[in-house]
């Protein structure tokens, strides 16, 4: 692992994606965010520069990480005129973390390739404790060949790396895999809210839906903490009101009838309106039990 890899974005997961590359053995040779004091707090952390600028990163960098928030954030930082990860970018290759649309994933392919850069998708299916051990599940998309250049380090990463296709593939897998994900969370939230209605027991009924059809991967990541009422943040609601937007214009463009996928993204939508934005995804509970309103915790 000879690469220097420079990370831009440097929240809960990319700061811990940093560690975990640091942790192994990799160079990290700059990290970049537009909030800077925490890009400044991460590289003392990491004892690696801190990079003034985008083109910064590139310039110091072989491999550039970038793990932002949404569509506008990745075309901002691909091709802002005044500062752009592209100036000065042939022979990088930049991999690409964000939940965005497939359509920017293909537009900062085409806008790298103009430059004699690449770039792949690594769409990530999980949370900021698999970022940190090293334990993600990635969905890749992009060259095949540039994927299997990049695959060491994607698997100092992982601990389930799938390639999925040409770009933009994987984010159309990653939007399914947040909507399913999602209206599990709503529906378990209303399952334990009508419980909780009834007077049952909650830690029994939980224990009754892990034995029987209605269990899932959420209620045993999400099913305790809607009970307690712990939201500490591992997946926001406002980030899954974003990508259960990018499910639904997906159906929307195929027209297929989502009618699950709407009413989960009205609920995480008014918890963004309410002001939980920033709780994490099982704070859709406060929205179903009786005893709970927005603003309540």
């Amino acid at each position: 692992m000879n690469e220097r890899i420079g990370m831009v974005g440097v929240g809960r997961m990319g700061a811990n994606m940093a560690r975990r590359l640091r942790d192994v053995g990799a160079v990290v040779s700059g990290v970049y965010d537009a909030h800077e004091p925490r890009a400044r707090e991460l590289a003392a952390e990491l004892g690696c520069p801190c990079c003034a600028t985008l083109a910064d990163v590139t310039a110091t960098s072989d491999l550039i990480f970038t793990v932002v928030t949404d569509d506008a954030a990745m075309r901002a930082i691909f091709s802002d005129e005044s500062d752009s990860l592209l100036r000065d970018a042939s022979g990088k290759t930049f991999v690409n973390f964000a939940t965005v649309t497939p359509e920017v994933h293909l537009e900062i392919e085409a806008l790298a390739a103009r430059v004699g850069a690449r770039t792949l998708e690594a769409c990530m299916a999980s949370s900021i404790t698999q970022a940190r051990e090293g334990t993600l599940y990635l969905m890749v998309g992009g060259d095949p060949a540039t994927f299997e250049e990049v695959r060491p380090i994607l698997e100092k990463l992982s601990a389930s790396l799938r390639y999925i296709g040409p770009t933009g593939s994987a984010a159309k897998v990653k939007a399914l895999v947040n909507m399913v994900m999602n209206i599990n969370t709503a529906g378990l939230a209303e399952g334990l809210a009508l419980g909780d209605a009834l007077g049952l027991d909650l830690t029994m009924l939980r224990e009754v839906f892990s034995q029987t059809g209605a269990n899932s991967q959420v209620l045993k990541t999400d099913g305790e903490d809607m009970q307690n009422r712990d939201h500490a943040c591992f997946f926001s609601a406002a980030h899954a009101a974003k990508d259960s937007g990018i499910a639904l214009e997906l159906a929307r463009e195929q027209g297929v009838i989502v009618p699950l996928a709407e009413a989960a993204k009205v609920q995480y939508d008014a918890m963004v309106a309410a002001g939980l934005g920033e709780l994490d995804k099982s704070g859709i509970a406060e929205l179903t039990f009786n005893s709970r309103r927005p603003g309540s915790l």
